[in-house]
């Protein structure tokens, strides 16, 4: 059975960015969530991510793969860090 995004959270319509933000340092995914927000995982792979739900063991959203953008669900635990240009997320 394939994963599919919930009613109601439609992917974005236009393309992320077109640069790649500096790495902050102390971020959450949950400030950018409905956000254009770069992603950088322990294994040191990023990519442009669109996060419409967070909830305890995975983060769901749209992941950017250079044309269109996919549904993709991800476990928090293999997220470094985040960036949601221009909102900032450390208060």
């Amino acid at each position: 059975m394939a994963f599919m995004p919930p009613l109601g959270t439609p992917a974005p319509t236009l393309p992320p960015p077109d640069y790649i933000p500096v790495p902050p340092y102390g971020t959450y995914i949950v400030d950018c969530l409905q956000n254009y927000t770069y992603v950088w995982l322990v294994n040191g792979e990023s990519f442009w991510f669109y996060p419409t739900r967070v909830e305890y063991g995975e983060v769901a959203g749209y992941r950017w793969n250079g044309a269109f953008w996919y549904f993709y669900g991800i476990d928090p635990r293999f997220i470094d860090t985040v960036s949601c240009p221009p909102i900032p997320t450390l208060y």
